[in-house]
């Protein structure tokens, strides 16, 4: 399995090489929440991995949380396994769920 940062290296390659599609929920919750694809490029690149699902029964995927150039926290929810990486969702992680960008609320 791979290690948290060896994900990350690839999914930040994939971005640079603009190997990147967005789901249709994805865009939804993008349009919703007013989050272009260049924040989630920002966030990719400042990204630490927040839950790892390699055994998700649609392939492996993870939650990372990273910030924009002007700091605005944001969850991202990607494929870890794929030639071209997949944004499944993405939104401002915000309370009641979340405490901060990296840890849930207790009992959540």
């Amino acid at each position: 399995m791979d290690t948290d940062e060896q994900i990350l290296a690839r999914l930040r390659t994939q971005v640079e090489k603009d190997e990147v599609r967005v789901t249709q929920h994805a865009h939804q919750e993008m349009v919703e929440e007013e989050i272009s694809l260049n924040d989630i490029y920002e966030a990719v690149a400042s990204a630490r991995i927040v839950e790892n699902y390699p055994e998700h029964r649609r392939g492996a995927c993870c939650l990372i949380a990273g910030y924009t150039s002007n700091e605005r926290p944001l969850h991202v929810v990607c494929t870890t396994g794929k030639p071209v990486l997949i944004i499944i969702t993405a939104y401002e992680p915000k309370p009641p769920k979340w405490r901060t960008p990296f840890q849930r609320e207790q009992g959540r």
